[in-house]
């Protein structure tokens, strides 16, 4: 015949006691563990070690001997030079008058009228013909100059020329400005002409003929002339 068994009673409230039971034995197992190895972490880097063993010497002010001297420390080694017993005295030179006959005569500087019959080279007798043995050749043209060019002094137009109204033109009622850019050489002269803007195609050759005698001063720049691209406007208005 088996044992009669009581009931235990089960519930929620006797899973929360035991559920709180283990609840604070584990915190505090965990907090036990985390302790023992923050402290263990501290005393590694924390851990003293021992002062390095340093071996004094106790000696007196008179074993030292004397310092090195300041001044001579840096001062280049002293050369050797081996200078003459007897210096001579340099001697002052006296004039000594001497005759007229035999002075040399004087030294004077050529004027241009005896520099000129020298530095004549045209060989018609009335002077020293000077050969050259270098032949010059036909000095050539450095080319259009680049579309900027600096300078100190612009060109100044020194003569002007209007274009000739076409009777085209005229006869059409045209009017217009034209825009034109002039090469002037180092000389002042104009060597080419641009029309960069024309109300018509019937200006250009009238405009091109005028600006072809223009003359000008050159452009300069570092105290010498220079060839520049220089723009110029002529208006064409019928009265």
């Amino acid at each position: 015949m088996m044992p009669e068994l009581t009931p235990h009673p089960y519930g929620a409230a006797e899973l929360k006691r035991v559920a709180q039971r283990y609840m604070s034995g584990a915190l505090g197992i965990a907090a036990g563990v985390h302790l023992l190895l923050v402290g263990a972490w501290w005393i590694q880097s924390h851990r003293m070690e021992a002062p390095p063993s340093h071996t004094v010497r106790v000696m007196k002010y008179s074993e030292l001997g004397p310092p090195p001297s300041i001044s001579t420390a840096s001062a280049p080694p002293v050369v050797a030079v081996n200078l003459p017993k007897t210096q001579v005295k340099p001697k002052i030179a006296v004039p000594v008058p001497v005759p007229d006959e035999q002075a040399e005569p004087e030294q004077t500087i050529p004027d241009q009228s005896e520099i000129a019959p020298v530095a004549d080279t045209t060989g018609d007798g009335t002077g020293t013909a000077v050969e050259q043995d270098v032949a010059l050749g036909p000095i050539e043209d450095d080319g259009p100059p680049p579309e900027f060019v600096p300078f100190e002094k612009e060109p100044t137009v020194v003569k002007r020329v209007e274009p000739a109204y076409p009777d085209g033109a005229k006869q059409s009622g045209i009017e217009g400005s034209v825009f034109a850019k002039l090469w002037i050489d180092k000389e002042g002269n104009v060597k080419d002409v641009v029309i960069l803007k024309t109300p018509s195609d019937v200006f250009n050759a009238a405009v091109l003929a005028a600006a072809k005698q223009w003359v000008f001063t050159p452009a300069v720049m570092n105290s010498g002339p220079v060839a520049v691209w220089f723009p110029v406007k002529f208006t064409f208005h019928l009265q």
